[in-house]
């Protein structure tokens, strides 16, 4: 099954959830910001996706400007600061079976539906 962790505020998520449409494929919408995912769940998204946690974080947000940037932090920290500030996971996250892509540029999601 298809899962695209969506924003529906961010035109890039937007544009992905619009691929996806277009695709016929059978998919879940998972809303984070309202639906945050389990630590269990990020950490797997981040292996599925084979990059470092740091590399999931939206450090432009204002949140991570006033709170956490120029620390450093373990993986494991850095997954425990966006689940509890989901607006600072990009997205959107396309999962699809063991593979899994962030959608920009939304292009991206073509490669594993």
């Amino acid at each position: 099954m298809i899962k695209i962790y969506h924003n529906p505020r961010c035109r890039k998520s937007r544009e992905g959830l619009a691929i996806l449409e277009e695709s016929n494929k059978v998919f879940e919408v998972v809303k984070y910001l309202e639906e945050v995912p389990t630590k269990e769940e990020l950490t797997k998204i981040i292996s599925l996706l084979g990059i470092n946690t740091e590399d999931l974080l939206r450090k432009g947000e204002s949140i991570w400007k006033e709170k956490y940037k120029g620390k450093n932090y373990t993986e494991e920290e850095l997954i425990d600061i966006m689940l509890a500030n989901p607006k600072l996971i990009e997205r959107p996250i396309i999962v699809n079976g063991k593979k899994a892509v962030i959608g920009r540029p939304p292009q991206n999601i073509l490669k594993i539906i």
